[in-house]
């Protein structure tokens, strides 16, 4: 499903749940050691994404390789690859691509359920309710807070390393549009004043099989 909303030159690779041939992913020593006394359900969703990820990589023509969480929780790729990876209840996603071509990339996927409401006052900011009452019926049918909050995730991880600092979702400010794009605007000690994606950058949502999915991608010409 994520495959359909990356454009070409980013590979992806999906899962639903841990049945298929991604959960047969060999784990390296230094991934194993993420995992070594964790819950086997974490256990099972860590091993399958990765299974994700080596098949997108594979694609690229990259040969498998660790792939460890670095301090800020994002995995660390191999030199010239950029990606996402992404598990909610039941589905797991991965996205790469080359770093000669795209300069961000970050994907999410969330159940197409509400927020908690503790949860989605922490997520969603006024000036974003009102847009969402504006631009979405009533009747629309979505979890519109929890879209939000995935359209918030993709950019985070998009953004994440392009800067050493931890952001919350507050800080970052976004557009849904019910045409399945959405706009993002980073805080902004994220990006330098005069970078280009400093005003803002476009990423893509769609609603499937009950998930709910989001791909922020910004080619290089668009990067610093």
């Amino acid at each position: 499903m994520i495959a359909d909303l990356v454009p070409a030159g980013v590979r992806a690779q999906d899962a639903f749940g841990d049945s298929g041939p991604e959960s047969t992913a060999t784990l390296f020593p230094a991934e194993q050691a993420v995992v070594d006394g964790v819950c086997d359900e974490r256990r099972k969703e860590f091993t399958t994404v990765r299974g994700c990820a080596r098949a997108a990589l594979a694609r690229l023509g990259v040969a498998p390789t660790p792939l460890v969480p670095g301090p800020l929780g994002a995995p660390r790729w191999p030199a010239g690859v950029l990606g996402s990876m992404t598990h909610c209840r039941g589905y797991r996603a991965a996205a790469v691509a080359r770093t000669a071509e795209f300069a961000a990339l970050g994907i999410d996927a969330e159940p197409q359920e509400p927020l908690p409401d503790v949860v989605a006052s922490r997520i969603v900011t006024g000036p974003e309710s009102d847009w969402l009452r504006q631009q979405f019926p009533e009747d629309a049918g979505l979890p519109l807070d929890r879209l939000l909050f995935c359209a918030k995730e993709a950019s985070y991880k998009a953004f994440a390393p392009w800067t050493p600092t931890r952001f919350g979702f507050q800080d970052f400010a976004v557009r849904l549009r019910p045409d399945g794009t959405f706009r993002t605007v980073p805080p902004s000690a994220a990006m330098p004043p005069a970078g280009p994606c400093a005003a803002g950058i476009t990423g893509r949502w769609a609603a499937r099989s009950g998930f709910l999915l989001t791909v922020v991608v910004v080619p290089r010409t668009a990067g610093r």
